[in-house]
């Protein structure tokens, strides 16, 4: 019996093994070989993944079968034909069977909080967007938000292959998606998103440590931070002064201990405010926190109904009260305060809108030129206006800063572009430099090598590579000055007209004075999929504005010419954005004129110009140099 018994164990230990080697031999496939993908369309397929060494692999594909084995890393790869687009299709993989394969057209959209920014940023524009989306052939892979300072990762965290519907448009790029739907729609092929960005990142934070190896202070930066314990320190630290901050704002706040946001009608001790405005502007500066509220009056037939709210925008954080119920909050100063009203809580007579706003620095404010209103039914309630303001308490310092780490140079490359280089595309998308305005001639160089160094990454020295130039931005100047803005414009414009395969598309009339964080983001897919309808796709169309190419100085008049085919001028009554330089060196506003394919610029105070500028500002905003594509003309200067 005993012997039974221990044979039986033996046996029984074996399969154990036997079951636990066959699991240890799965193959294990990257993120983004997954359900739902879309592969490349035209070009060779590699499909790679770990497995143990010399674990034979076997791909099943389009009745096709091809096979390798792992090498003495556990790594394998296998090319694959290249294949028209089409499907769905399956993809067996030794006993991984993946679904719904489609091909088509492959895209990376990176960049910063422009690229990120979602579409249930831009609701308010475009509802019926969100409401109606389904269309199973475009498709997103948003990569996981991570930095790496120590090496090059081999493969995400995580991530799925999401396909357009009312559930998942919500997160999507908004840049991206109405891309990805105007070549859709015009090539009537399926197109996979793959959005890799981060909101305030830098330039460098994209590149790898060869790439840098011109800025020794950028390659330190990133060795400095290859320290998991000064990670953590730093983090714990700064986590440890914020939270010490908010405690002292809370329990100074006279509002929390006396209940503001209740509705309360006394205001014979609180102040009356216009907005949108500052309460800085009736205060001495402070930073801490008010409380300001708003009465409104709603109709017995609008009694309990849902509803919408807009207070636009708040710097910085803010927590918002209908009749005494929190209906939303945001912790810093960039989001849109959208806050949806259920049924229930809206009554019929006074309503009171109160709201709570922690400023850590800087001027406080509801921001001015945004909308303010409450919806009901399709009727708009205008919010603007007088409301009641008491400040809850002043700080006698400006809230603790952040280290952004993973803003750090090389951090983001490493772990969300290094791990899908191996992954077929048609090229990139990118929108980012508003963190690189402090130092904007040295973008064109970062901005060159990184498309190099990604284009040699991907094994595509001519992959189409599609900017983004920075939009509009700030209050608009009177005079001619310098501006940072304008100068990496012209970074990106001066790259886009040297490097093959790569497009720019303007955004000067796009953006929005008050905010870094236009919401028009269709009208930048569209110029987008121009520019790619002409560099991808070979459509013989103007994908482009004027674009400058030479000056000649006769007298006192500069005249300029563009290139042909995008200097058919749109006419316009008066011609605006043009700035002259005379030898001493000043900048003047200038007169400009429409001749024939010639711009003709001038100012009767200067009699020997030396150089023209054009939409040479923050916020060029009236800059109306246009051809009859309706395209505006990149900012640029004569001074190369």
């Amino acid at each position: 019996m005993k012997i039974f018994v221990k044979a039986y164990l033996s046996l029984f230990v074996c399969c154990i093994l036997g079951t636990l080697q066959n699991l240890e031999a799965k193959v294990k496939l990257p993120a983004l070989v997954s359900d739902g993908m879309v592969l490349q369309r035209d070009q060779k397929l590699r499909i790679w993944g770990k497995a143990d060494v010399g674990e034979k692999v076997d791909v099943h594909f389009k009745n096709k079968y091809y096979t390798t084995k792992a090498d003495a890393k556990g790594d394998w790869s296998l090319i694959l034909p290249a294949v028209k687009a089409g499907g769905p299709y399956t993809m067996q993989i030794n006993d991984i069977l993946l679904k719904d394969i489609l091909i088509g057209d492959v895209w990376l959209t990176s960049g910063q909080s422009n690229m990120e920014l979602p579409m249930y940023r831009v609701r308010t524009l475009y509802p019926d967007e969100l409401q109606n989306a389904n269309n199973p052939n475009i498709r997103f892979f948003t990569v996981p938000q991570k930095y790496n300072f120590k090496s090059p990762q081999t493969d995400l965290e995580n991530g799925t292959w999401e396909i357009t519907n009312p559930q998942t448009i919500n997160n999507f790029s908004a840049a991206a998606y109405f891309f990805a739907k105007d070549i859709n729609a015009k090539y009537k092929i399926p197109v996979g998103i793959i959005h890799a960005s981060l909101g305030g990142s830098p330039i460098q934070a994209w590149m790898d440590i060869k790439t840098l190896r011109k800025y020794p202070e950028y390659i330190a930066e990133a060795q400095k931070w290859n320290n998991d314990e000064l990670i953590k320190s730093t983090e714990l630290n700064e986590k440890s002064l914020a939270d010490t901050w908010y405690s002292e704002l809370n329990q100074n706040d006279i509002g929390l201990s006396q209940d503001w946001k209740s509705n309360q009608t006394n205001y014979s001790d609180w102040k009356i405010i216009k907005m949108p405005s500052s309460w800085e502007n009736q205060e001495s500066a402070f930073d801490g926190s008010v409380w300001l509220k708003k009465e409104i009056f709603i109709p017995k037939n609008k009694e309990g109904k849902a509803a919408f709210l807009n207070l636009g925008r708040i710097k910085d954080a803010d927590e918002t009260y209908v009749n005494g119920i929190k209906v939303g909050n945001i912790t810093y100063e960039y989001p849109p305060r959208w806050y949806n009203i259920p049924s229930g809580l809206l009554k019929s007579g006074k309503n009171i809108i109160t709201v709570r706003v922690i400023n850590g620095s800087g001027k406080g404010e509801f921001i001015a030129d945004k909308p303010y209103y409450l919806e009901i039914d399709g009727q708009k309630i205008d919010l603007r206006g007088d409301w009641y303001y008491k400040i809850g308490t002043k700080m006698d310092r400006i809230a603790p800063g952040q280290t952004f780490i993973r803003w750090k140079p090389t951090g983001l490359y490493n772990a969300m572009i290094h791990p899908i280089i191996n992954y077929n595309i048609k090229g990139a998308l990118w929108y980012q430099g508003e963190s690189n305005t402090s130092k904007p001639k040295e973008y064109g160089d970062l901005l060159t090598s990184l498309i190099d160094d990604w284009r040699t990454k991907f094994q595509q020295k001519n992959m189409p590579f599609l900017i983004v130039q920075l939009a509009n931005f700030m209050e608009p100047k009177k005079q001619a000055l310098e501006s940072n803005w304008a100068e990496l414009r012209n970074q990106q414009r001066k790259i886009s007209q040297k490097l093959s395969h790569t497009g720019l598309a303007v955004a000067i009339d796009l953006g929005e004075w008050n905010d870094i964080h236009p919401l028009d983001k269709k009208s930048i897919g569209d110029r987008l999929a121009l520019q790619a309808e002409k560099l991808s796709y070979k459509a013989n169309i103007i994908a482009d504005g004027p674009i400058y190419q030479s000056v000649k100085f006769e007298n006192n008049k500069a005249i300029l010419s563009f290139k042909k085919g995008t200097n058919d001028f749109q006419n316009v009554q008066e011609l605006k954005g043009f700035a002259i330089k005379n030898k001493e060196g000043k900048w003047f506003w200038a007169n400009a004129k429409i001749q024939a394919d010639k711009i003709i610029v001038w100012n009767d105070e200067v009699l020997e110009p030396i150089a023209v500028r054009y939409a040479w500002a923050d916020n060029p905003d009236h800059a109306n140099l246009r051809n009859q594509s309706g395209l505006p003309a990149s900012p640029f200067t004569t001074e190369e």
